[in-house]
């Protein structure tokens, strides 16, 4: 019984067949879906997918990447779509300085402001960090109490557990698998499993037997498989307890 804790099963790579997509997930024991939006206009598209399977769970929020696509009014936006929907986080929000003209001022904005509002609504955050896990840290002391995950996390030990004692989660996919990935399976095999998330980030970031194909859900017992290799516990072991976490994080039922 797994949980993937980040997976956008509402983009529309999956129009075609996200029926038989769901039901792959479900024979390789994906019992459910944490399905966060990534900008104002996909919220809608999140809401509706959500309300059409079992086992899938929403997040509002606005994804650094695409700063320039997101207004003020957006915000106030959210507020109203967390009240009425009440989704399991905020997010996808965070920042990413990787990408050409990062903007570092309106990012920065656009996640404080998302700060604000999973403290108001007393909310878990989905964080999105790319050449930033030392400024999301920074952002995140200025909050009592918050707590959430950093997805597809990249950063380092120290920084990890910078973050754990913050009262955060860490979640890990396809990257775990790949031969050269070697920095971070050191890192997986050092985090305490309390503090691990499993997620599939599709239709993005496939593993290393999906490479160049769409990602599917489906595919997370690979990355759990990949886990088991690199840590001391056995495999039944790291389902059950990312399952937990999740459930713990997300306030979600399985």
């Amino acid at each position: 019984m797994l949980i993937d804790s980040h997976c956008h099963f509402d983009d529309r790579r999956f129009d075609q067949d996200r029926s038989d997509a769901w039901q792959r997930a479900h024979e390789a024991g994906v019992v459910a879906q944490v399905i966060p939006a990534v900008t104002a206009a996909d919220w809608e598209r999140v809401k509706q997918t959500c309300s059409s399977y079992s086992g899938l769970y929403p997040a509002y929020g606005l994804h650094p990447m695409f700063w320039n696509e997101h207004s003020d009014s957006d915000l106030q936006r959210l507020r109203s779509w967390i009240e009425r929907e009440n989704p399991v986080a905020v997010g996808e929000c965070g920042l990413d300085f990787y990408i050409d003209n990062p903007n570092k001022k309106r990012q920065l904005e656009l996640f404080e402001a998302q700060l604000d509002i999973a403290t108001e609504y007393n909310l878990p955050l989905i964080i999105h960090a790319r050449h930033a896990v030392e400024e999301v840290i920074n952002r995140l002391r200025r909050y009592q109490g918050l707590t959430g995950v950093l997805h597809s996390y990249s950063g380092s030990l120290r920084q990890a557990e910078r973050l754990i004692d913050m009262g955060f989660l860490l979640s890990f996919g396809g990257p775990l698998t790949y031969p050269n990935a070697t920095r971070l399976q050191r890192l997986v095999a050092q985090l305490p499993l309390e503090s691990i998330m499993l997620e599939s980030d599709s239709p993005d970031q496939p593993d290393s037997q999906h490479r160049n194909q769409r990602n599917e859900p489906c595919y997370l017992p690979l990355i759990l498989q990949r886990m088991d290799e690199i840590r001391d516990e056995t495999i039944e072991t790291i389902a059950a307890h990312t399952t937990e976490n999740a459930i713990n994080l997300f306030g979600i039922s399985v």
